[in-house]
């Protein structure tokens, strides 16, 4: 998405200005003008001081005495109107310039979503129409409301400001997706589908995933992580028939990738549609968000290896590229996955194996 700076005047014309212009061109007095229209000189005065407006009754009267079409006139007043209300608002949003400034403004810049060049209340305008509310006030009574769940994770509580920027691009992205109604049996069918395109090339895996879970009733959208964020994914219901399953990338690996997917999942399954959940680097300091979490790490490494295999593998003695590799093909899941979760549980080092990763990448807004 771009957006089109357009000038925008630093003053507002009433067209009692061009009524007067047009007087003028005609060699038309007030008064003349008055008595064709059949209305007070004073009315017709006032309209040209700019003190009263044209309305659609006063535009057609116009239009007859003047030869001037009403649309004309009608477009005038509103163009009028508009100007003014754009000049009010202009002056009530420079004061919050530094509230802009705690926004990661460059990468929505880049994005298209901010202008490059402008005044700190155009650009404030743009961020608030980006985020689909009215002012700063209303940007916070839903993005910072103590009752707003996923002010559990320390990610948001951390940088609000861009946490939220990458929710909302997540959001808007979803909004692009017609999903089928949620269900539930068709989602986890889908999930032993996607289980099995984890094996294939991100190029391949990624669009059929995004399919399998519209089908599904779940918007599945990816979005690069935004500075300051650290966020691996998210997960929240758009509607009580839609959710929203967002990812980042973040670590930028198959396995990590496939592991934050099927953890997500597992919110949509196990947990409650008002709930908003965002995993993180720094986790959470909830207690009962941390049960949850653990529930859908239990729920992402059962569902990819299940344990009695897992257990299998352990008993190995040398857990060696031929040998993950082998397991890999008999659970038919990419060994990377294998891999992530051997280096979780300090079985292998982080160093050892990771020739069987995939690196992945999604182009970085700041770039």
């Amino acid at each position: 998405m771009s957006t089109i700076t357009r000038f925008q005047p630093d003053y507002a014309i009433h067209p009692g200005e061009t009524l007067a212009e047009t007087l003028e061109e005609l060699g038309m007095s007030q008064v003349e003008l008055a008595q064709r229209m059949g209305r007070p000189l004073q009315m017709i005065s006032e309209i040209v001081q700019g003190k009263k407006a044209i309305t659609a009754e006063t535009a057609l009267q116009l239009e007859r005495a003047t030869g001037v079409p009403a649309n004309f006139w009608n477009s005038a007043q509103r163009n009028y109107e508009a100007a003014v209300a754009r000049l009010a608002e202009e002056r009530d949003l420079a004061p919050d310039s530094d509230w802009l400034d705690r926004f990661p403004l460059r990468a929505l810049i880049t994005l298209g979503h901010i202008p490059a060049s402008g005044s700190p209340a155009e650009q404030m305008r743009a961020l608030l129409n980006f985020f689909g509310v009215a002012g700063k006030k209303e940007w916070e009574s839903i993005w910072t409301a103590p009752a707003v769940a996923f002010r559990k994770s320390t990610a948001f509580e951390a940088n609000p400001m861009a946490v939220a920027a990458w929710l909302r691009l997540g959001e808007r992205l979803a909004q692009q997706v017609r999903t089928e109604p949620y269900d539930q049996d068709r989602f986890i069918q889908s999930l032993h589908e996607i289980r099995k395109l984890t094996r294939a090339e991100p190029q391949v895996s990624a669009p059929q995933a995004i399919e399998l879970c519209r089908a599904s009733g779940v918007a599945l959208v990816f979005v690069p992580e935004l500075p300051a964020t650290r966020v691996h994914g998210a997960t929240r219901w758009l509607t009580p028939q839609k959710a929203l399953l967002q990812l980042s990338l973040r670590g930028k690996t198959d396995d990590l990738l496939w592991f934050a997917f099927f953890h997500e999942a597992a919110h949509i399954l196990k947990h409650g549609k008002r709930e908003v959940f965002i995993e993180a680097s720094n986790g959470v300091t909830d207690e009962e968000t941390r049960r949850k979490e653990l529930e859908a790490d239990t729920f992402a490494s059962d569902f990819l290896i299940p344990r009695n295999a897992f257990t299998e593998l352990k008993q190995q003695r040398r857990l060696s590229t031929q040998t993950v590799q082998g397991f890999a093909d008999k659970l038919g899941i990419a060994p990377s996955i294998v891999v992530g979760r051997l280096q979780h549980e300090r079985l292998v080092p982080f160093t050892h194996l990771n020739a069987l990763k995939r690196r992945l990448r999604l182009k970085d807004p700041t770039e």
